[in-house]
């Protein structure tokens, strides 16, 4: 009983946080979703991999060591951009430097996804990159989706290596370890990391088969052209 009550205490208190807070609690529902999708679809097995939010001054991000099926909105980490966190919240994910080394570098970037999904992370423990084998690669603003070198997790080391590898582009490898995925939005964030996770599996596959023959660089140029307008829909004007 005595442990029951100090659980319901501490979800109180959580939540009476979550609601003073700056944030939203539409935004931390809509982490807690994502992160349940991202645990279904497989790309993050386990208590594997990470998801958060740009915000004011900051950015929302799920904690640590805290399954998907047990998150609750009240659970989301703020962490402001000097990397502090309120007193009495959850322990922010271990790899929230790379999040928030990300969203400093990257003002056009809305959300992070951070998953151990299997064919990408198995390509980076190859440390391959994966190069223009499929024009979709051109999804992810390049020729080639970049590996960052290994570092150890939660490590300053490994923020400054995922932003590198990352420039401008929208997704990355990280060394031994896994994938990240960025976008305007948290959507478009999950849609990305599991495109990534579809081509480093047509690649590994080319791989198995034998040597992928890549598209020129002229080629991918113009296909990142024509990716500026790739599913964009006109506005359709209704007959008088």
């Amino acid at each position: 009983m005595k442990r029951t009550a100090v659980r319901r205490r501490v979800a109180r208190v959580l939540q009476k946080r979550a609601s003073t807070s700056g944030a939203t609690p539409n935004l931390r529902a809509e982490i807690v979703g994502t992160a349940l999708r991202l645990s279904s679809s497989g790309l993050s097995p386990g208590r594997s991999g990470n998801v958060s939010m740009r915000i004011d001054n900051g950015m929302l991000i799920t904690p640590t060591g805290i399954g998907a099926g047990e998150l609750r909105p009240a659970d989301i980490v703020e962490v402001r951009l000097d990397g502090r966190v309120a007193a009495g919240q959850r322990v922010a994910s271990s790899e929230w430097r790379v999040h928030l080394g990300i969203y400093k570098a990257r003002a056009d970037v809305g959300a992070v996804v951070h998953t151990h999904s299997l064919n990408a992370t198995a390509l980076s423990c190859l440390h391959r990159s994966i190069p223009a084998f499929h024009y979709m690669i051109a999804e992810f603003g390049g020729d080639r989706v970049s590996c960052a070198p290994y570092a150890t997790y939660g490590s300053d080391e490994l923020a400054r290596f995922a932003v590198k590898a990352l420039g401008l582009r929208e997704a990355c490898l990280l060394a031994n370890h896994g994938a990240v995925a960025v976008g305007e939005s948290l959507r478009q964030a999950f849609e990305r990391a599991g495109t990534l996770e579809a081509l480093a599996a047509q690649y590994a596959r080319a791989l198995q088969i034998g040597r992928p023959r890549l598209l020129s660089s002229r080629e991918m140029a113009r296909v990142i052209e024509k990716f500026k307008t790739y599913g964009k829909q006109t506005e359709v004007k209704a007959k008088s």
